[in-house]
């Protein structure tokens, strides 16, 4: 299975559900290095002040050659995904990335192992709770 994987930069524990879904077997989509040798983007590539901009200054922004190329690579892999896997503690991006799959008829698996605050909207998702769950979804490492 294609799978995006759709978290925040700040949570540790997406870097491990990738590498458990590609043990399992599956082609995994990390926004973290989305193709090989190259990370993934960052508004501060754009400028180390990113977060004091005004609403216009990040406007401009989203047409910067970096931003562009960034969403490029994120919204095919979205686009081209079977499932996407939302890892939560997770922000407005990764909220708009599932929503956006879940919208396109995707699959949509939510990894919740610590008490969150309940989302209506995450109704009709596989909702995992436990690594045992994880791996009834989506099979054994190999």
């Amino acid at each position: 299975m294609n799978i995006y994987v759709a978290s925040s930069w700040r949570n540790l524990l997406q870097a491990g559900i990738v590498v458990a879904l590609r043990r399992c077997g599956h082609d995994v989509y990390d926004f973290r290095h989305p193709t090989p040798g190259r990370g993934g983007f960052s508004w501060a590539e754009i400028d180390p002040n990113w977060q004091k901009w005004e609403p216009t200054a990040y406007r401009r922004a989203l047409g910067h050659p970096l931003a562009i190329e960034g969403y490029a690579h994120d919204i095919e892999a979205l686009r081209s995904c079977d499932a996407c896997v939302l890892v939560l503690p997770c922000g407005r991006s990764a909220s708009w990335e599932f929503g956006y799959a879940m919208g396109q008829g995707k699959k949509g698996y939510v990894v919740q192992f610590e008490r969150q605050e309940p989302e209506l909207m995450f109704r009709e998702a596989t909702i995992l709770t436990s690594m045992d769950e994880f791996f009834e979804a989506f099979g054994e490492p190999q």
